[in-house]
């Protein structure tokens, strides 16, 4: 609590000096700038990993159709069908649990998100800059 005189006040009467406002001001911007790069790095991160999985999935497809030529070719539709029927359990099961794995990723970081924002808005330092304006 600041209990002298606010910011540009009378030195020595307990508020801040130039040289101290500057300085809370450069952390601010060094904090912010800070924040915008790990959100910046969260953003990048979360497109490779889209990316890598439409490059498995794109693989894991191929597979499939080389599988089910292979499949057609040494056996007959009955066993095709149940082979496929079980390939389609399978990656169906993987889309649920890379669904969970996304909505869980983005509540964690729309949570961190919401923290990083609290933190900010009662930022003493973010008080300061604002009073400066």
């Amino acid at each position: 609590m600041n209990n002298g005189v606010g910011i540009g006040g009378a030195a020595g009467g307990g508020g801040l000096t130039s040289a101290a406002s500057a300085a809370a001001a450069q952390k601010q911007r060094v904090l912010l700038q800070r924040v915008d790069a790990d959100v910046e790095h969260l953003v990048d991160n979360f497109e490779y990993l889209v990316n890598v999985t439409r490059v498995q999935a794109a693989d894991s497809l191929l597979k499939l159709v080389s599988e089910l030529k292979q499949t057609a070719i040494f056996s007959g539709f009955a066993s095709l069908n149940d082979h496929v029927d079980q390939r389609t359990d399978e990656f169906n099961k993987l889309a649920e649990n890379t669904n969970g794995m996304l909505a869980r990723i983005g509540e964690e970081a729309a949570a961190s998100l919401i923290e990083l924002e609290s933190q900010y808005y009662s930022s003493t330092l973010r008080s300061y800059v604002v009073q400066e304006m």
